[in-house]
């Protein structure tokens, strides 16, 4: 039998030999190899950036917050400044897997474009792009399809945790299939290293098993490489802020601060922050994750040690802490707020950064396609 007659089962029965993919990707082992191999692609990077290529973004569901800016954002200009190739997406097709419609996307999307640009990213190192503008990368889908089953995308950790989210809402076909478009994101620029935090493992698990499947039943031996690299996951240490009510951050709360908000609506916003009844101010996740929180805001914004901001405060209750979270919030971001608004003054240029950023993925994801069709003998 050829790579070529290969059937999805017998594909699930190899990896069923060595357990199951996505679930073993969870594993201590499995984990440990992760972490092992993305601290050796640090130091790669350090020593020749041209060698990797990173793929991330977000879907452009509300205006980007402080909780982003520290998770994802900083880390995303720190890359391009290292001279890593990024490309970076706006998925808003994403945006109507567990929606109704799509909202003020027009709008969301030219949001999210200046906080990109207002944070750092340069568009004339980094490809900034959306999906609904590269038909070559959604086309991918079909193969891509092809190559895994229904069992698999149902138990896939990411489209579990996302239906679960929907309050028992009917799960739409883009929502099961939600792992096989970020594959196709992924992939169509064929991206080697995608940052994600260890719980976003099992998810790029799901691009890798498609590149090893694709590369196995459609590979051609004289080629000399596979069509897809099996990207590798660079973890990242994420900070999980927690929204100003004490609970998960989340554009839907309404307790984010944006990065768009002027330095009055944030004092505002952090006045009515939860905090706890004592006064004296300690830096303890555990025990007082409000108060915890507004310190390692502060922290982060100023670039201070949590425990010293917190010894510093001492008994000066949630007024003091609040004042200090406030002044270096605002002293942290005027410089991005006054470039983000700016850039919302030119909706040109934001105009024309997108253009050149589509235009960039289409001729990659056309390349791309061709050499997909060429694989699969579908070239007329």
């Amino acid at each position: 039998m050829t790579s070529a007659d290969r059937t999805i089962e017998d594909a699930a029965t190899d990896d069923a030999a060595v357990g199951d993919a996505l679930a073993a990707s969870t594993s201590d082992a499995s984990l440990a190899r992760t972490i092992a191999r993305s601290a050796q692609i640090e130091t790669e990077i350090d020593q020749d950036p041209s060698k990797f290529r990173v793929l991330t973004g977000d879907r452009p569901t509300g205006n980007l917050h402080l909780g982003h800016y520290f998770g994802t954002l900083r880390s995303r200009v720190l890359l391009q400044q290292r001279g890593v190739e990024t490309f970076i997406l706006i998925a808003d097709y994403q945006v109507i897997t567990d929606r109704d419609g799509v909202g003020p996307i027009r709008e969301r999307v030219y949001s999210v474009l200046a906080d990109y640009l207002a944070a750092g990213l340069d568009p004339e190192q980094t490809t900034i792009f959306t999906h609904s503008s590269v038909p070559a990368l959604n086309q991918l889908m079909l193969p891509f399809l092809s190559l895994v089953t229904d069992s698999e995308l149902r138990r896939n950790p990411t489209v579990k945790a996302e239906f679960e989210a929907t309050s028992g809402r009917p799960m739409s076909g883009l929502l099961l299939t939600y792992p096989v478009h970020q594959a196709a994101d992924i992939l169509f620029c064929k991206a080697n290293i995608v940052p994600v935090g260890k719980d976003q493992v099992p998810h790029l698990e799901q691009a890798r098993l498609i590149a090893r499947r694709f590369e196995e039943r459609y590979g051609r031996a004289d080629a000399g490489q596979p069509v897809f690299p099996a990207p590798d996951a660079l973890l990242s240490e994420v900070t999980n802020l927690l929204g100003t009510d004490g609970t998960k951050m989340s554009k839907s709360k309404g307790n984010t601060i944006e990065l768009g908000m002027d330095a009055d609506t944030t004092a505002k916003i952090l006045k009515k922050a939860v905090t706890d009844a004592d006064r004296n101010i300690t830096f303890d996740p555990v025990n007082r994750p409000e108060v915890s929180n507004l310190v390692l805001l502060a922290a982060m914004s100023s670039g201070r040690d949590p425990q010293e901001i917190a010894a510093q405060i001492g008994d000066g209750g949630g007024g003091t802490l609040k004042k200090v979270v406030t002044e270096a919030v605002n002293e942290h971001f005027a410089p991005i707020r006054a470039r983000r608004a700016e850039l919302a003054a030119d909706q040109g240029y934001l105009e024309s950064v997108l253009a050149r950023g589509n235009a960039r993925a289409n001729e990659i994801a056309d390349a791309t396609l061709d050499e997909v069709r060429t694989a699969m003998q579908m070239t007329y």
